[in-house]
């Protein structure tokens, strides 16, 4: 950060702990003349236990699972929302983010993991609900599979790089924080507020691309799918990357009706 130009301030928190929480938000307000123009509710916990557990049943994994993934991937996300919004209200402007995943609709991984995404979609629905008089954007992001550097060093993370490896080519760490820039100088940010948006989407509409000049595969793409269709994967080579799954077909698979 500070080799681009910025300003970088890093504070020790215990997300699971809500005082540290607090005192966190209570500092910003000194130190920032009460001023906050983005929050990114990304803390997370249970990465390895996550990664040890998949494609264990629910009731063979000790319940404690689903505090030990939701605590801070969840619960966590509530309270800093709770206290960036007392800094935000007051100056009619601001950008909260819950960085989400696919697994909100589909299953994907366990069950504590998707219920975790499912209610962080939800949070940012109904937040954006309370906070558009207040001109508050809070958006949802999925991003793709990403090669954080957990999953690059962790033996448990075999599974997860060749799953990224069929898919197609997985986001870096830096490409989700590219989108939230844009979205938080975007004037047209309101529109986005209370939905979901998917980095790799919204990086076409604005030509956004990662680090390496190039664009991450699109879990929409039709030609990943078809890798998957017997006598139908040599296909997938020639199928061009803007033909996609449309939103609404996307939005049945979680039909619950």
């Amino acid at each position: 950060i500070r080799s681009r130009g910025g300003q970088c301030i890093p504070v020790c928190v215990d997300h699971e702990n809500p005082s540290e929480v607090e005192a966190l938000f209570e500092r910003i307000n000194n130190e920032q003349d009460g001023r906050l123009d983005i929050l990114v509710n990304n803390a997370y916990k249970g990465v390895e236990r996550l990664l040890s557990v998949t494609g264990k049943p629910f009731w063979e994994d000790d319940p404690d699972v689903f505090d030990e993934i939701n605590n801070v991937g969840l619960r966590n996300h509530y309270y800093c929302s709770v206290y960036a919004a007392r800094l935000m209200v007051p100056r009619k402007q601001g950008l909260i983010v819950f960085i989400s995943s696919a697994g909100g609709l589909r299953y994907l991984f366990n069950v504590a993991y998707g219920v975790g995404k499912a209610a962080c979609d939800r949070m940012a629905a109904d937040t954006a609900f309370e906070l558009r008089k207040q001109n508050i954007a809070s958006i949802a992001i999925w991003p793709g599979p990403v090669e954080t550097e957990v999953i690059q060093a962790s033996e448990n993370g075999a599974r997860f790089r060749k799953m990224v490896k069929e898919f197609g080519k997985a986001e870096s760490t830096e490409y989700a924080g590219r989108i939230i820039v844009h979205l938080a100088q975007n004037p047209s940010v309101m529109q986005y507020s209370g939905k979901i948006v998917t980095t790799v989407d919204y990086g076409t509409t604005y030509g956004i691309v990662d680090k390496d000049g190039e664009y991450p595969s699109n879990m929409r793409w039709i030609g990943r799918y078809l890798r998957y269709v017997p006598g139908l994967s040599w296909l997938s080579d020639w199928i061009p990357g803007f033909v996609k799954i449309p939103f609404w077909l996307l939005h049945q698979a979680s039909n619950k009706f």
